[in-house]
């Protein structure tokens, strides 16, 4: 029940920054639907592996922060468990950005569709960029842990990777109606995951008696 709690007022919590990121990206495919599909191309794959290195980085820091003992109210991290933080944080970023950057645009892109629809999965088409970003943001959370940051900036990157995998799609005029249906699919592909893969995933390795001094502590 405290974890179903945590979820609710999560979600509820993003909803609002998450629906001013899925307007910007009605305005940006308003100004850019008939971009060349290869300029898309470019640009998702300079969004999607920035928005990995960004999750892998806020994942593992929550992990990281979530699991340290509060003395006095201060958080005492013991030592960094690397291979730990790149099971939590590699599998949390590259899974959850695959579903929210690829998958669902997609699935949109089939709904509507686009003649030009076509999945990318970054982690295997690029995989010698995405996968080594991944790692990065696991290192830099072992030595630097954040999460407020970098979790804001992960929603607007992740917006927008899934609409330029929508634009590269495209192939034609839309129709008005389509962008209320393109609307929906940038917030449902960055709402769910983002905090799924943010905040819920690496709490569920966490133990209880570190999440409830982690909650008490209000991190």
């Amino acid at each position: 029940m405290r974890t179903l709690r945590q979820i609710s007022g999560e979600l509820k919590t993003h909803a609002p920054f998450t629906i001013f990121g899925a307007i910007s990206g009605i305005v940006i495919i308003a100004l850019f639907k008939n971009l060349p599909a290869s300029i898309s191309y470019n640009i998702f794959y300079i969004l999607h592996p920035i928005h990995v290195v960004l999750s892998a980085l806020v994942t593992a820091s929550m992990y990281e922060l979530h699991k340290c003992e509060r003395i006095d109210g201060r958080c005492i991290r013991g030592k960094c468990n690397l291979w730990v933080l790149l099971i939590i944080g590699y599998t949390g970023s590259i899974g959850i950005a695959t579903i929210s950057d690829s998958i669902i645009p997609y699935l949109g892109e089939v709904i509507l569709g686009m003649p030009n629809r076509e999945i990318h999965i970054g982690f295997i088409e690029k995989w010698w960029l995405v996968n080594p970003l991944a790692i990065l943001g696991v290192i830099i959370a072992c030595r630097r842990p954040a999460t407020k940051f970098p979790h804001a900036g992960h929603v607007l990157l992740s917006t927008w990777a899934s609409l330029f995998h929508i634009i590269m799609a495209i192939g034609g005029a839309l129709h008005w109606l389509m962008y209320g249906v393109i609307f929906v699919f940038l917030f449902l592909a960055v709402w769910i995951p983002c905090c799924i893969s943010d905040i819920v995933f690496p709490l569920l390795f966490v133990k209880e008696t570190g999440r409830a001094k982690a909650e008490n502590g209000r991190f």
